[in-house]
């Protein structure tokens, strides 16, 4: 091979060294560990070697080579990504494709050993229908129960629930979800408006990645009657911008009454473009109940979700229901819906009380909120009052689960609950409150419930001081939401149709409480939600911007 051969490589870097052999060139690449040895049979001229010889390659020549060695290079890549990709995809698909043999009402894998685990099939049912290629049209042992009412939990671990069996843990059930960081999906977030703040998931975007997010509020059917839902759309629209989370649009839905279900169903065919759709959110926000409803909704036009409503997600008040991400065949164009294990928060209140009791955190009914001022006290409270003629110097029992000790308020301050009924409120001068709930929890002060729950009841041993300011005494200060649980709307000063509110002297403008909690549940200080028919009044709508405007969401009822 003559010298002149050496160009056929023009991209690589090299350096040349003196041969010891004059029919021998060696070139040495910057990678040291690779050499080409070149051997010519006759010793090379002074012209050849500077390559002025006739047969020296053309700048033609040497342009066609170096596109052919950038080709290359370009196919080989191409290769290499693809390789990588098929890779990713499987490790993807270990995930998900287990929902073919799973239990289309909970998604826990269906098995034949443990009648008391999640996912039980007795064997001749199992064979019966592995036979007939049916497994996906099996319902276990626990779904069963379920749909009878029984409260049946499976969830343990941090942000599990005490008492009951716990098959599988919180993290494992967090682990599911995340191979949706790596798919190109369509997410919509599932927000509980009762517990706004305790089902938010603020940090979302760890679970999904870049996906994007349709945002859709559930259960607005229990809020109170007269509540204007354009100032709910727009307060929702403003807290969740706060939180900068960038979604596509927010729904305000009831999957009782499928009130905004269609505007949903509209927003994910214009929105999905060929990707899978999943149903995200934390424990009990009503993400089985929601797809149900899409499903009932999409039927009217669509025959796949029509057929999709035989084999229905079951749907319960035990949070921590999905314990699996279980497929349904939902769209005329292929694409897959897929209903995913709740999202457990350590935070929230389900997470320390005992399954026995987790009925009682959940309202039924529309909310009707509990107001206390100084003026319903003597009917209410027990024990020696204190002086004055203001809330200072009492406390609230909220159940068992709530404490909240009133440092400062003014004499018309009026505090108003907002939650399940079965959990009672108790009114108690300060200085006794410790010795009454000792004394009370248990029985008048539940939950806890129950001799054993109250034993392994560790308290409230959270404490959080909390300081309110406001200016303006005509609408109220703001809320105080307990994760998991409700919240609270402080006024303060009551609203009078008779009387306007007095002026008040600048050391008046703030509110102080103690709020205790059981550990680690969490407290939020929020605006106020603006429900009821007084709402629509003291509401004020925020004066936005051309560009504010253009890239806020859009909301929809």
């Amino acid at each position: 091979m003559a010298l002149r051969a050496l160009s056929t490589f023009p991209s690589l870097p090299r350096r040349f060294t003196r041969p010891r052999d004059p029919t021998t060139l060696t070139v040495f690449h910057r990678n040291p560990a690779t050499s080409i040895i070149c051997k010519s049979e006759s010793t090379v001229s002074l012209s050849e070697r500077d390559g002025f010889a006739a047969a020296a390659p053309t700048p033609g020549e040497r342009f066609l080579e170096n596109q052919r060695a950038h080709q290359a290079h370009k196919v080989i890549k191409k290769e290499l990504k693809k390789e990588k990709k098929k890779k990713k995809e499987e490790n993807v698909r270990k995930v998900v494709d287990t929902s073919l043999s799973c239990c289309y009402g909970c998604g826990a894998p269906l098995q034949t050993s443990d009648v008391d685990s999640p996912g039980f099939v007795d064997l001749v049912t199992y064979d019966l229908k592995k036979k007939h290629h049916q497994l996906r049209s099996v319902i276990c042992g626990r779904c069963q129960l379920l749909s009878h009412g029984h409260m049946v939990t499976a969830v343990g671990g941090n942000g599990g629930y005490a008492g009951g069996k716990q098959f599988v843990s919180a993290d494992e059930l967090r682990e599911k979800l995340s191979h949706l960081r790596f798919e190109k999906a369509l997410i919509v977030k599932l927000v509980d408006i009762v517990d706004f703040n305790g089902s938010f998931l603020a940090r979302v975007r760890d679970l999904v990645g870049a996906n994007p997010i349709i945002l859709v509020i559930t259960k607005i059917d229990l809020l109170p009657k007269g509540t204007d839902m354009n100032c709910i759309g727009d307060w929702v629209v403003e807290v969740t911008t706060k939180k900068k989370l960038n979604v596509l649009s927010v729904h305000l839905t009831s999957s009782k009454s499928l009130d905004g279900v269609s505007g949903v169903a509209s927003e994910i065919q214009k929105e999905k473009k060929g990707r899978d759709v999943y149903i995200l959110g934390a424990a009990n926000v009503g993400k089985s109940a929601f797809i149900n409803a899409l499903l009932k909704t999409m039927a009217e036009r669509d025959p796949v979700a029509a057929a999709a409503q035989k084999y229905k997600p079951i749907q319960s008040a035990v949070p921590g229901t999905t314990l699996g991400p279980i497929q349904i065949n939902a769209f005329l164009g292929g694409e897959k819906l897929y209903d995913t294990p709740g999202v457990h928060l350590h935070h929230r209140q389900a997470a320390v009380v005992h399954s026995d009791d987790l009925p009682a955190l959940a309202p039924q009914n529309r909310l009707r909120g509990q107001s206390f001022d100084i003026s319903t006290l003597p009917t209410q409270s027990s024990g020696s009052p204190p002086e004055g003629d203001s809330l200072n110097g009492y406390t609230f029992f909220w159940g068992g689960l709530v404490r909240i000790d009133i440092l400062k308020a003014l004499p018309e301050t009026r505090f108003t609950f907002y939650g399940p009924k079965a959990l009672d409120i108790h009114v108690v001068p300060t200085k006794t409150a410790t010795e009454f709930y000792q004394k009370e929890v248990g029985v008048l002060l539940t939950p806890p419930s129950g001799k054993d729950q109250v034993q392994e009841w560790k308290g409230l041993q959270s404490h959080r001081l909390l300081r309110i300011e406001f200016n303006d005494p005509k609408r109220p200060a703001s809320d105080v939401a307990i994760s998991g649980l409700g919240w609270i709307a402080i006024e303060p000063i009551r609203r009078s149709k008779d009387s306007e509110p007095r002026e008040l002297e600048e050391a008046e403008h703030e509110i102080r409480l103690c709020v205790s909690v059981p550990k680690p549940v969490e407290v939020f200080i929020r605006p106020t939600l603006p429900i009821g028919t007084s709402g629509a009044e003291w509401y004020q709508y925020r004066d936005l911007s051309d560009k504010e405007e253009e890239v806020r969401p859009k909301w929809y009822f």
